[in-house]
């Protein structure tokens, strides 16, 4: 078998990342190993118009959002950063899902030369998490970054809908995600019913305050597609993501339905001794059983369709209990 140029250049280098990246360069359409050129299109974005495949083989995503959307659109990543849990990959994504999936780092942190490795086609990722090393990514492949990541989560699909050549399946998804969210108010007891019910999402998190999450995030947006209420704690909410409190204030989190979830261990987090204080105990929320305990990877971390899918299935359990 005919070795790559690429592959000759990447075994021949050093390990370092700066070394790996101007390698990169020997994989030029000037090879006599090269194909045809691909065919291209250009998708616009936050670092400017990027031109990308029409139809990417060996996609690259450098977040958790990038990697649910790529998985919801029918295409598996040849690598993926990971999240900072201990189970690698999201855990509300299948070992179908994720099989075969290269791990190139921590998601702050991937590691360029491994990503490199895998002569990817295209990257994905955010300005806010890896803005920074757009230089050295650009080196290596096409790469499409969002502004942000988070709220702007169905905006930020289209973009990686369009970067995958994937558009047509992501009309398909939405227009499931929308039948979705009103089948979950049907089931609420309709619309007037479902904003009568003020819901609070409260995250645990270890080495932070606990946080009482605003109306400016991805969990936030599916509760309002659902067209829960939310209580008036909310509005006071930093930027509109969250509203930080004590073990002490903890109360002002009550609503008629409180969801949450940990991040990180549960006494660091405080976790442990808030739901066991007398302060939580006595929430109009806990009194009447209507606190939720839910999954921090899938309600929290996985910002894609494919999560809100089940996060939808979820409210409609917990809330028609």
């Amino acid at each position: 078998m005919t070795t790559s140029p690429l592959r000759r250049c990447l075994v021949a280098g050093s390990l370092a990342v700066t070394a790996a990246l101007a390698l990169t360069a020997c994989g030029s359409s000037d090879s006599p190993d090269a194909g045809p050129p691909a065919s291209t299109h250009t998708v616009k974005t936050v670092m400017g118009d990027v031109s990308v495949p029409d139809a990417p083989k060996r996609v690259v995503v450098l977040d958790t959002a990038e990697l649910d959307s790529a998985l919801t659109l029918g295409v598996k990543p040849v690598g993926a950063t990971h999240a900072d849990v201990e189970s690698g990959f999201l855990d509300y994504l299948s070992e179908d899902q994720v099989s075969g999936i290269e791990d190139v780092g921590e998601m702050m942190t991937p590691n360029l030369e491994a990503i490199a490795a895998l002569e990817p086609d295209l990257i994905l990722t955010s300005k806010i998490r890896h803005g920074d090393k757009y230089a050295e990514l650009t080196a290596i492949a096409p790469t499409v970054m969002t502004e942000n990541t988070g709220y702007p989560w169905k905006a930020n699909f289209q973009v990686h809908a369009d970067a995958l050549g994937r558009k047509a399946e992501a009309r398909k998804v939405t227009a499931a995600y929308a039948a979705h969210t009103a089948e979950v108010t049907r089931a609420l007891g309709g619309a007037a019913k479902a904003a009568a019910t003020e819901v609070n999402m409260v995250r645990f998190v270890e080495g932070a305050d606990i946080r009482v999450y605003g109306k400016q995030n991805y969990i936030a947006t599916i509760l309002a597609d659902v067209g829960l209420g939310r209580p008036a704690i909310t509005d006071k909410a930093k930027d509109g993501f969250s509203y930080d409190v004590s073990p002490e204030k903890i109360d002002l989190a009550d609503a008629d339905a409180v969801f949450h979830s940990t991040y990180g261990d549960a006494k660091k987090s405080k976790q442990t001794q808030t739901v066991g204080s007398g302060l939580w105990k006595n929430m109009s929320a806990v009194k009447n059983g209507r606190v939720f305990p839910v999954d921090d990877q899938l309600w929290i971390q996985g910002i894609g369709y494919t999560a809100a899918e089940k996060i939808l299935d979820e409210l409609r359990a917990d809330l028609t209990k």
